[in-house]
């Protein structure tokens, strides 16, 4: 992988936003009928820890975080162009983002993906994540898969 550099941002970042036009695009065909529904909940105006992977400069990936509870944080907004991908580059981005959430104080992430993302499965339970029940707006959602991982049991975080 040729120069590849992730940044510590915020949705501000206009990098950021055109890769997750490019993602809502892509959960647009995968997802059909119910993009409307998950798009409701993946807002990105108030998102403070953002991470975008740039190869030799191009933005070609980018990630997530936002608090969830007084100990956890949600992964948001997780993706990689279509020409980048296999390259490893989406598990160095959750890694930073794991990463800031510890610096943070958060002991856990959580997230939501979906049964049409199979590669995104597969990335996340690589790396730790354990499918749990589905919680919140997802609850009875069939085509969601929620997944948590724990990075410790005294997180110092206080909301």
């Amino acid at each position: 992988m040729n120069n590849l550099t992730l940044i510590k941002t915020n949705s501000e970042n206009a990098d950021f936003r055109q890769l997750v036009t490019l993602l809502d695009k892509d959960l647009a065909v995968r997802d059909g009928d119910d993009h409307a529904f998950y798009s409701q909940f993946n807002k990105i105006d108030a998102i403070k820890e953002v991470v975008v992977a740039y190869q030799n400069e191009i933005p070609v990936g980018c990630g997530a975080i936002k608090p969830f509870s007084d100990i956890a944080v949600e992964i948001k907004r997780m993706f990689v162009h279509s020409d980048y991908r296999n390259q490893g580059i989406a598990a160095k981005m959750l890694k930073v983002l794991e990463e800031w959430a510890l610096e943070l104080g958060y002991g856990e992430c959580v997230l939501e993906t979906g049964k049409m993302q199979p590669e995104a499965i597969a990335l996340y339970q690589k790396v730790g994540y354990q499918i749990t029940p589905n919680y919140g707006q997802y609850i009875g959602v069939d085509n969601s898969v929620c997944m948590a991982k724990l990075f410790n049991t005294n997180p110092t975080h206080n909301a």
